[in-house]
């Protein structure tokens, strides 16, 4: 089987982010936070349809019953289906003149996981989040940008990156409490950018962990034991994020960057800001669904 990403959809997304795919629908949904949109790509067809938001949208997660749960700028929101704000159901508890919520994913009991970006760049003024039923707590502080959640087949591990500091970890995650503890370091990445640094990922069904490396141009695939095993160019000198989609869960999804880029990055790499797929050997994992009661 070749794997090679090829772009889907050539269209110039500010800040492509969260791909995220339905398996009831056999949609693929994903966000452009700077243009505060989350857009709804059905691959059977090529459908693309685009919902407004009023402010930035950082990550989203789709929720038992329908609709969605989602990361904004202000703090945590239930959107209707077709992405109409329903109600707050936690507010961003730091600045959010330089802060917003950034990466985020629902964990195997149906809690959702959230970190934000201190936008300063330099003073660790992020963190990553659990909200349930109890409300929103905090799982780990001091962050630059928090990105790359995404749990193990079994539950029992947590990967999360903090992309700006170029480095990956793992925590021991418990599943009947949403406790993160024990972080390790998984990855560490080179600090020239131009080799890139772990952005959004995502874990297939034989514990692997697959990194979007912005600025890196590549997808690189990791061991549970921390080897790395494989990466795969992209069309985009910024990917973004991964999801596994697709029938058979076999279509690995990449979102991208346009935004912010200089002109001769984007002359050479004309498919920024696209949606790319590459289909897989392995499958990837079917997303949990957000439980509003969990």
């Amino acid at each position: 089987m070749e794997q090679v990403f090829a772009p889907v959809l050539d269209f110039q997304a500010a800040l492509g982010e969260c791909p995220l795919w339905s398996v009831a629908d056999q949609m693929l949904y994903f966000v452009d936070i700077k243009r505060c949109r989350i857009h709804r790509f059905e691959p059977a067809t090529g459908a693309l349809a685009t919902m407004e938001l009023p402010e930035e949208v950082g990550c989203i997660g789709l929720v038992e019953g329908g609709g969605f749960i989602a990361g904004l700028r202000s703090g945590l929101w239930m959107l209707e289906a077709d992405g109409t704000p329903r109600r707050m159901i936690a507010a961003n508890p730091e600045d959010q003149e330089i802060s917003r919520f950034n990466d985020g994913s629902v964990d195997p009991a149906g809690r959702f996981v959230a970190g934000t970006v201190d936008e300063t760049r330099q003073k660790g003024f992020a963190s990553l989040y659990r909200y349930d039923a109890s409300g929103l707590t905090r799982l780990a502080e001091g962050l630059l940008t928090s990105n790359g959640v995404a749990f193990s087949p079994d539950g029992r591990r947590l990967y999360h990156s903090d992309t700006l500091r170029y480095t990956l970890y793992t925590y021991d995650y418990d599943p009947a409490r949403g406790a993160a503890t024990n972080r390790q370091v998984f990855a560490r990445f080179g600090s020239d950018k131009d080799k890139g640094r772990p952005d959004g990922g995502a874990v297939d069904t034989e514990g692997c962990y697959w990194a979007a490396l912005f600025e890196g141009g590549r997808v690189q695939r990791y061991a549970p034991d921390g080897r790395l095993l494989a990466e795969y160019p992209v069309p985009a000198k910024c990917p973004t994020m991964v999801a596994f989609g697709g029938p058979d869960l076999k279509t690995l999804y990449c979102t991208s960057a346009s935004v912010g880029r200089p002109e001769e990055e984007l002359a050479a790499y004309p498919l920024s800001g696209a949606l790319f797929a590459m289909r897989t050997e392995v499958a990837g994992l079917a997303r949990p669904l957000f439980n509003p009661s969990c």
